[in-house]
């Protein structure tokens, strides 16, 4: 039995020696993590998991509810669509007003939820705002010219803020959620993404393709805060969520550098994500004040030449009579904007096999856009 023990003790001692050295060792992180506070996959609960920074509010002003508010019986086919999903929460506003208001699972209009990649097209916005501010030239600069390192770069020089907005950049990163010893895993438990994000290399001339890459925004995200010496936190406060009146203070997941993840994890309320699908429908304007150029707003609402279901980091689908915009994050969350029919859809949920279409986008967003249109 001695011998047994020291057998497996030994070898033990070898598995964890070799996750170590290959850089894994952030794996010890999520267990330990996720022993005290939930599931050990991510989670749209994830707000406690992790260190963050506020985004303070300011003068909140609460949705209007309208006199018709729950009353319209949701559909069957989105019922079943929710359960099935596990949805944490589901907003529809119409008009300016709330229509239709549920939460599952605990959770309350109260409630901080993850946006994982929703997140992406908020830093879209704040890119829009640095322009206006001055603090970027455009969203054609160089990454270069923010981060001098990459003027030595094959690929890297020829960067720019767009080709990272619209997943062009040529990064070597192969995006996969479905492993612990992916990147991805990596990048959401790491504990110096800024690290990551400098040694993933060029492995193409960037805007010749389109690949999802989470490394890129976080790329995007580091340029933001050297060009405007402000935390992601601080600026998206300052620029949007006071502005906008949020109903409550969001959080941001930051590493143990104080770096935010800026290719995911805002906590906020389903409620104030509402409010920036109606910011985008808007273009760009909140009471009749500008918080985004407006000409800004619609070329991030454009689809690119090389993938016509994706913007600025905003997918889209303009295939169908009814056209619209959507935000996406991991694990189905959705800011859903209907121009035509005035109406923002906010869904939250917790799982990671939505039925997609050969453009990648869920089939449940185009449910959710033509069945609740049909309502009004």
């Amino acid at each position: 039995m001695k011998k047994f023990l020291s057998v497996f003790i030994a070898v033990i001692s070898a598995f964890i020696a070799v996750i170590c050295l290959s850089g894994y060792h952030f794996i010890f992180k999520v267990f330990a993590l996720n022993i005290k506070k939930g599931p050990i996959t991510p989670s749209s609960d994830d707000a406690e998991k992790f260190s963050s920074r506020s985004i303070p509010n300011k003068n909140p002003e609460p949705w209007q509810k309208s006199t018709s508010y729950n009353s319209a019986a949701i559909p069957e086919t989105i019922l079943k669509e929710l359960k099935k999903t596990r949805a944490s929460s589901l907003i529809v506003i119409r008009n300016n007003e709330i229509i239709h208001e549920k939460y599952w699972k605990e959770h309350n209009s109260s409630s901080l939820m993850n946006s994982f990649s929703m997140a992406k097209g908020i830093l879209s916005l704040l890119v829009g705002c640095a322009i206006d501010d001055g603090y970027l030239q455009s969203e054609h600069q160089l990454l270069s010219s923010i981060f001098p390192s990459y003027k030595n770069n094959k690929y890297g020089k020829h960067i720019t803020l767009y080709h990272l907005m619209t997943m062009q950049a040529g990064l070597d990163w192969k995006e996969e959620y479905h492993h612990p010893f992916s990147e991805n895993s990596k990048q959401y438990f790491v504990e110096d993404l800024a690290q990551q994000a400098f040694e993933t290399e060029c492995k193409e001339m960037p805007g010749q393709h389109y690949e999802y890459q989470s490394v890129a925004a976080q790329l995007l995200g580091l340029a933001l805060r050297k060009a405007t010496q402000k935390d992601l936190a601080t600026y998206l406060s300052e620029k949007i969520w006071k502005p906008l009146g949020m109903e409550s203070p969001a959080k941001w997941s930051i590493d143990k550098k104080g770096v935010e993840k800026a290719f995911c994890c805002i906590h906020a309320r389903s409620r104030d994500f509402a409010k920036i699908g109606q910011l985008v429908m808007q273009n760009g304007s909140w009471k009749g004040k500008p918080i985004i150029s407006e000409e800004y707003c619609k070329r991030m609402l454009t689809p690119t030449k090389i993938n016509d279901a994706f913007g600025f980091t905003i997918w889209a689908d303009d295939e169908d009579s009814l056209q619209y915009r959507f935000f996406y994050g991991f694990l189905g969350q959705f800011i859903i904007m209907i121009p035509e029919k005035q109406m923002v859809i906010v869904k939250t949920g917790f799982y990671n096999r939505l039925e997609v279409d050969q453009k990648k986008r869920p089939l449940q967003v185009k449910l959710f856009a033509e069945e609740f249109s049909k309502m009004i």
